[in-house]
């Protein structure tokens, strides 16, 4: 019989997937956490925006937990996170509040990295920002450089590239920054050190990252340029911010779990609801198609300025393909899982041009590449991606989380195509993201 459960072991929970019988399908219709990058985003615009902000859908993990910390510390009003409707009663733009005591941005590089773009333009305030032992080896210097260049004060560790930073405000300048990477987050950082600037801050990337940040922007009230075809974002300083009602998708991050999951168990049909499909995040469905997945869009629609959509997964046997280039950007949190997806293809799986999550909560080349291993997996690591070849049979064994969620994650994913008993430890970390991953694994499980 299969069976899942959780074990706390030193204050520690280890999740045990024992799949000795492997009679394993996947069915039923489920509904995934709010999206993790637009929930951070609500509850910043709404701390700084003039009135009231009510979000909905707001995914209610750890990360967007630090983020409320922070910006009640420093004077926003926002409601407890524990419903699905969160309240937040803005401070206005520019009037962020010297915090007490240090901010602690937990184990979310979103909180600190777009956090440091608000502290450092507001003049005559300072500002100490760390997060735990993961974040504080983190790069920082990628947002601390072009903030400086915009007149910034940031002191940290190894020349100011490691928090815990310490940020004097200062009146900023407007500048054009040219980012080496495409991310997201450096993009954000810059834009919102731009509100407080008079004129026009730009910043142009070699691909397109994410863009929620410039769509919540506008429905707040800012005033954007956007060049698709330069893959540049200008914003005008000093808009009044206005607050909003939002309603937060799904996490499609979080649904590519089941993506995969409903792919690669045979006999498996989920319906997953509510995902966010912004073009931007859809990353991750072109590279299950080039997999020949079988993946349907329904009841495609707009909420809140974002595209939504259902998404049914059926199991398929899947090929293998190269994922890169431009496509990297656009799933970079997804490869992982892809990883999963990659030991079930038929042929050789190349991921590249991801040498980005070497940087993230772990060392996510190196851990997917060793743990799988681990499983039997023909996987070798490569300085900026995988090479995986397909086709081999995984065996249940003692692998390790890393503290990482979507290691944690995608390793009990793996887990259900194994022979036999499959320990994660260090688990808890899916509650950085997914807190009830675990509860909706034990709901889809059909056993035969």
């Amino acid at each position: 019989m299969t069976s899942i459960t959780i074990k706390p072991v030193e204050n520690q929970q280890d999740l045990i997937i024992d799949n000795s019988d492997q009679n394993v399908s996947l069915q039923g219709t489920l509904k995934i956490p709010g999206d993790k990058s637009i929930s951070h985003r609500s509850l910043m615009l709404g701390a700084i925006a003039q009135g009231e902000t009510i979000i909905e859908g707001l995914l209610l993990g750890e990360d967007p937990r630090s983020t409320a910390a922070c910006f009640r510390a420093m004077g926003a009003e926002i409601s407890p996170l524990n419903s699905q409707s969160i309240t937040v009663k803005g401070v206005g733009l520019g009037n962020l509040q010297e915090p007490l005591d240090i901010l602690d941005a937990g184990n979310s590089g979103t909180t600190m990295r777009l956090m440091l773009g608000f502290l450092a333009s507001h003049p005559g305030r300072f500002f100490c920002v760390t997060g735990d032992n993961s974040l504080r080896s983190r790069p920082m210097s990628r947002v601390v450089k072009p903030l400086q260049e915009m007149g910034a004060n940031i002191w940290g560790r190894q020349q100011n590239s490691l928090a815990p930073l310490a940020i004097q405000g200062q009146n900023l300048t407007p500048i054009h920054y040219h980012s080496p990477i495409a991310s997201a987050q450096v993009k954000s950082c810059i834009l919102l050190a731009g509100l407080m600037t008079e004129g026009k801050t730009t910043v142009t990337e070699p691909t397109l990252s994410r863009d929620h940040s410039e769509r919540m922007l506008q429905g707040f009230g800012a005033q954007l340029e956007i060049d698709p075809e330069t893959h540049s974002v200008t914003i005008t300083g000093k808009p009044t911010l206005i607050g909003q009602k939002v309603v937060v998708p799904g996490d499609i991050s979080s649904a590519a779990f089941w993506l995969v999951a409903g792919a690669i168990v045979p006999g498996s049909e989920l319906l997953i609801e509510n995902v966010g499909i912004n073009p931007t995040r859809t990353g991750i469905l072109e590279a299950l198609e080039m997999m020949e997945a079988d993946i349907k869009l329904e009841n495609k629609r707009i909420v809140t300025g974002e595209p939504v959509a259902d998404i049914r997964v059926k199991f398929s046997q899947l090929k293998a393909c190269t994922i890169g280039g431009d496509l990297i950007p656009r799933l970079i949190d997804e490869i992982p899982i892809l990883a999963v997806a990659a030991v079930c293809a038929q042929g050789t799986t190349i991921i590249k041009d991801a040498a980005e999550l070497r940087v993230k909560e772990s060392d996510r080349l190196a851990v997917m590449a060793s743990e799988l291993s681990r499983m039997g997996a023909k996987i070798t690591e490569l300085p900026d991606g995988l090479e995986i070849t397909g086709g081999t049979l995984l065996k249940g064994e003692e692998v390790d989380s890393y503290t990482d969620h979507r290691i944690a994650m995608s390793l009990a994913i793996a887990s259900l195509i194994a022979k036999g008993s499959t320990t994660i430890h260090r688990a808890e970390a899916a509650a950085v993201s997914y807190p009830e991953f675990v509860t909706t694994l034990q709901q889809v499980i059909q056993v035969s």
